[in-house]
């Protein structure tokens, strides 16, 4: 019997939010928020085991810790970023193929209850989508965003997200505490 498209991709989430989970920092110093997960269902920032294509995950890796990830070694990796303090979670929490401003624009009130919830200490937007549809809201109530527009870190914007990326940690006095 085949699965409804309803079930698997609440299976699916189910499983992105339980990989998030075991790299959840105690104290959230810098939370990332990125657009939506891939639509690939094998794909997810908090996956040990993706294909060449995991650019979010490689990019905020160099700009962080200032070296390229070993693909190998990604769960000591993500661990690492735990251990600093690093959270990453999406606006749209669903997988959603080129979603416009008025799909993200409904999930900003419960991205600002999801915020207050973690309690950052700073939050960073990564991409412009996102930037423009919850900087505003996210500032209004009161929580720790950086105004700082960063670009998704693929199609040739890799050092235009590194540039800005490393200003918003810099901005958050953001320190690497790994050995």
């Amino acid at each position: 019997m085949k699965s409804s498209p309803v079930t698997t991709q609440a299976s699916v989430l189910a499983k992105r939010r339980a990989a998030a989970a075991r790299y959840k920092p105690g104290t959230i110093e810098l939370l990332l928020i990125a657009e939506a997960p891939p639509c690939t269902a094998d794909r997810y920032f908090y996956f040990e085991h993706v294909d060449p294509h995991d650019w979010l995950f490689r990019y905020v890796w160099e700009g962080l810790m200032g070296g390229k990830p070993d693909r190998e070694h990604k769960a000591q990796h993500l661990a690492a970023l735990r251990d600093a303090g690093v959270y990453m979670i999406d606006l749209h929490e669903e997988s959603i193929s080129q979603p416009a401003l008025s799909d993200l624009l409904p999930k900003v009130p419960g991205l600002i209850e999801r915020c207050a919830q973690l309690r950052p200490r700073h939050i960073v937007l990564i991409k412009s989508s996102v930037y423009d549809a919850a900087f505003t809201a996210l500032r209004a109530a009161a929580l720790p965003v950086i105004d700082e527009r960063i670009p998704f870190p693929s199609s040739g914007q890799q050092k235009r997200f590194l540039e800005s990326f490393r200003r918003a940690a810099a901005h958050a006095g953001f320190v690497a505490r790994v050995g």
